[in-house]
């Protein structure tokens, strides 16, 4: 036990390199002669982590050029005409799954005379004409009038910005998604900082406290049961990213299901860009044997490498990456929606019946209820197995050769 406690302290200590959201050169053990070192990987942990944002800022929101619509399109909150006091279920399904220029938090009233309460976000448009224009979202007034030259619309469920002048631009605003992503990263940060400071400060020799109670299992976990037995004796390099991952996918899935939450990881340009970042690490740490194994399958006929190995690279350089990706949001957009459409039976019920809809109440709630508490476990599930599908895909690359050994013992 104390071995393995040793190895986890180690881990905040000494272990934690630019790759990770939570490294912070001044928690490390002070070493002889190493200032100019230490200043160095300060720097180089700064400029990471400020890269690392603004790709996830654009990565999530960039999303190319706004080009001109091809025909006008009707300003107003909604490009879709509903009937007058029908439930939209589709839009509001979107609507709360979805991103959106604001944080909206509850209405009050209800119909056209509803009160919006919601809290807006900046706008930071680059046009290729005007230059850069940033504002507050909410001068657009939930869509209903335009601001600066730019109008705020709902297709298909999802708020989006064209120009008035149709001119091309580029959308880098600070959305709800963006903003869960900096909520995330300052919790990690405020959580990881402090517990890495209760290690420098009392060392290993003492019994954690608080979130070191939390968080020293964990880590633990991931280290024996992830690392260790996918990356072998090379583990302790990928230490670092393991952790950033596991946490940053955990944090925003538990942030979702939030009453006012987000849906981070429920976008798939969010979880494209996480399995983009495994993708790049995979690709710089992979050995001559990888490749090998793609190009020149061993002990394959020619004839049939030319059926192996565009499955080869199909699969270790698409599926593996889209494969990540895709079952992350799937499973956590899937959950929001359940959770939502359950909860809007009551008014579906409702509509049709004012008794029916009393009835249905405790039904909802019930089932409501019980989704919420599965999503807390497939909150922790989809970010293990996120992190446990990376090593293992990490481990296949940088996996040793043994075929040639295990042949020349065959042959004597």
């Amino acid at each position: 036990m104390t071995e393995s406690r040793c190895s986890v302290n180690n881990i905040f200590l000494q272990r934690y390199s630019f790759h990770s959201f939570f490294y912070h050169p001044k928690l490390l053990p002070s070493q002889p002669n190493s200032r100019n070192s230490m200043i160095a990987r300060l720097h180089m942990s700064i400029k990471s982590i400020l890269l690392a944002t603004l790709l996830m800022v654009m990565g999530s929101q960039f999303a190319s050029a706004q080009e001109p619509l091809a025909e006008a399109m009707p300003s107003g909150h909604s490009t879709e005409t509903k009937d007058e006091g029908k439930l939209d279920i589709k839009g509001e399904i979107f609507g709360h799954i979805s991103d959106s220029y604001d944080w909206h938090l509850f209405n009050i009233g209800e119909g056209h005379e509803a009160i919006q309460v919601s809290v807006p976000l900046p706008v930071i448009l680059y046009n290729t004409t005007h230059g850069f224009t940033v504002f507050l979202s909410n001068n657009f007034h939930h869509g209903h009038e335009p601001y600066n030259g730019y109008e705020l619309y709902v297709q298909n469920g999802k708020q989006k910005i064209r120009s008035q002048d149709q001119s091309s631009f580029y959308d880098i605003s600070i959305t709800k998604n963006v903003l869960c992503m900096f909520i995330s990263i300052f919790i990690l940060w405020f959580l990881m900082t402090g517990v890495a400071k209760k290690y420098k400060k009392n060392g290993i020799h003492v019994a954690p406290t608080g979130m070191q109670n939390a968080i020293e299992p964990i880590i633990g976990f991931i280290q024996d049961t992830v690392a260790k037995p996918f990356l072998g004796k090379q583990y302790a390099r990928f230490m670092p990213l393991l952790l950033t991952l596991f946490f940053f996918i955990w944090t925003n899935n538990m942030l979702g299901l939030l009453p006012f939450g987000f849906n981070l990881t429920g976008n798939i340009a969010v979880t494209l860009l996480l399995a983009l970042v495994f993708f790049v690490v995979m690709l710089f740490n992979s050995n001559k044997y990888f490749w090998g194994h793609i190009f020149n399958p061993p002990g394959v006929p020619g004839w049939v490498k030319v059926i192996l190995v565009p499955i080869e690279i199909l699969s270790n350089l698409v599926i593996k990456p889209a494969a990540l990706a895709i079952r992350l949001f799937a499973n956590i957009f899937a959950g929001h929606t359940i959770i939502i459409s359950i909860v809007l039976l009551i008014f579906i019920f409702s509509g049709l019946s004012k008794i029916a809809g009393i009835v249905f109440i405790p039904v909802s709630v019930g089932f409501t209820v019980f989704m919420f508490f599965l999503e807390l476990l497939v909150a922790a599930i989809q970010a293990f197995i996120f992190t446990n599908l990376t090593a293992v895909f990490i481990g296949q690359a940088i996996e040793e050769h043994h075929h040639d050994d295990a042949h020349g013992n065959d042959h004597h």
